[in-house]
């Protein structure tokens, strides 16, 4: 059965010349458009078919539907032809379908009865458009308005721990104004490096110290340690870097060491030919054995895999402790 006669059974007074131009349509369409009886025998395969599926015409046509079915969605072709023979058309559903080397795709399927010249329904029409990238693209949607929601949040909870931490330690309230803006200010340009370093087109590198000083300047000396560090980082680990540190510090804000007037932050590294070891030490923290878990923890895990790193946490001594390794050549690009 070609494509122009899956159209021309429904109508015999078509043309020679309507059927031709059905037939271009069908083949030139990029979408898969094919054509199956009632019991599942795959009768027409068009170009856009073999190119989502894998399958040539020759490979496809005589064998059953379930070629492209996963067994997972098996249920479906039984609704689907239980629905056909009631003369209803399928409209756009969304469902998964398999190629040649049983990859999954997936597909926004439309299905249409085919009847014969005497009206009998005798088969069903297929059209299946691969929507992989719209569904990607969505995904990477979610992902950066999750993030925003992250960053955000992070941000006014940042502030607020500042505004707390500055209430406490300053002695008048020009004194806390003139503070607070300043590190708000810092806070900026901090966030500034996190959003834009991946746009530098001038392939400008900085080093550790630069970033880990850049990102807690928000947050004064006051309590504060931070070992200065000369390692190499790349434009490319500039922003997971940023944020990699950026974490740590909201973190230590919410509830770590910089959470209270009493606490206390230090930072060292150690390097060698290989690697960057970044011990932070948080003093006076809440206590709890396991960090809490939630998108700026998957965050956190996803910046260090990036930069193929490790992270270990532990209580020492009343002492939080997270220790990050960091490959130099991971940095370095």
């Amino acid at each position: 059965m070609s494509p122009a006669n899956l159209h021309s059974l429904s109508d015999p007074h078509f043309s020679a010349d309507t059927a031709a131009w059905l037939a271009a349509i069908v083949e030139d369409s990029t979408d898969a458009i094919l054509s199956k009886t009632l019991d599942g025998t795959i009768t027409s395969w068009n170009a856009g078919a073999e190119r989502l599926f894998g399958y040539s015409r020759e490979e496809a046509i005589g064998r059953p539907i379930s070629l492209i079915i996963p067994e997972d969605r098996s249920h479906e072709e039984a609704d689907i032809v239980a629905r056909l023979r009631l003369g209803e058309r399928i409209g756009r559903f969304e469902t998964v379908r398999c190629t040649r080397e049983a990859v999954p795709v997936p597909v926004e399927v439309t299905i249409s009865p085919l009847r014969s010249a005497d009206g009998t329904i005798i088969g069903a029409s297929t059209i299946a458009r691969d929507i992989g990238d719209r569904l990607r693209h969505a995904n990477e949607q979610a992902l950066l308005l999750s993030e925003m929601r992250h960053r955000v949040k992070n941000l006014l909870s940042i502030v607020q721990g500042l505004i707390s931490i500055g209430s406490r330690r300053a002695d008048d309230v020009q004194t806390f104004t003139e503070q607070l803006t300043a590190r708000i200010t810092s806070l900026a340009a901090a966030q500034a490096l996190v959003l834009h370093s991946e746009d530098r087109a001038d392939g400008a590198c900085t080093t550790l110290g630069e970033i880990l000083a850049a990102v807690m300047a928000p947050y004064g000396d006051d309590g504060i340690a931070l070992m200065d560090c000369d390692a190499t980082v790349g434009q490319h680990a500039m922003t997971s870097l940023a944020l990699l540190f950026h974490e740590l510090a909201t973190n230590a804000v919410k509830y770590g060491g910089l959470s209270n007037p009493d606490g206390s932050l230090s930072v060292d590294i150690a390097t060698d030919v290989a690697m960057v070891s970044i011990f932070w030490r948080e003093d006076g923290g809440q206590r709890s054995e396991r960090p809490q878990a939630g998108f700026g923890t998957s965050l956190l895990d996803a910046t260090l895999r990036g930069l193929q790193g490790t992270i270990d946490r532990e209580w020492r001594d009343g002492v939080f402790e997270t220790v990050l390794k960091l490959p130099r050549d991971a940095l370095a690009r």
